[in-house]
């Protein structure tokens, strides 16, 4: 958890860059890094992309940064500890796996998303329990 007050997740880092793989002349080092590729140094993903897989990442951040200043470090740990309990509960194989304890936790409980709806029944149940079992148990 890095502490920061940070809203909106910051602008997407460039992975390219010839100053990076320069030599002492400022020049690409052709020897040491391989030929230059234009391509790969423009080619970047959209900022409102990177922003928006990242959101709940920042949001979250954000909770438990607000919440280790409010009530001191031991808030924000025990709830990240409760969190990893929760996200670990066995499921039965070929049932449908929904999470409400962990939803409460983060905060998800009032919001409707596609997987409330779906809940992974886009393939059906499988006709065979039994093999589903042993593929688990590893048998």
């Amino acid at each position: 958890m890095d502490p920061s007050f940070r809203i909106v997740p910051p602008a997407e880092q460039k992975i390219a860059s010839v100053t990076v793989k320069a030599n002492s002349f400022g020049l690409h080092d052709t020897l040491q890094y391989g030929p230059r590729s234009i391509a790969a140094e423009t080619k970047s993903r959209g900022g409102l992309e990177h922003r928006l897989s990242h959101w709940e990442e920042t949001q979250d951040n954000l909770k438990l940064t607000m919440l280790r200043n409010l009530h001191g470090l031991h808030a924000p740990a025990r709830l990240l500890m409760e969190r990893k309990i929760v996200a670990a509960n066995p499921h039965m194989p070929g049932m449908v796996r929904s999470n409400i304890h962990l939803d409460i936790l983060m905060g998800k409980d009032e919001t409707l998303d596609p997987h409330d709806f779906f809940l992974g029944m886009e393939q059906g149940l499988p006709l065979n329990l039994h093999s589903e079992m042993e593929k688990k148990v590893g048998m």
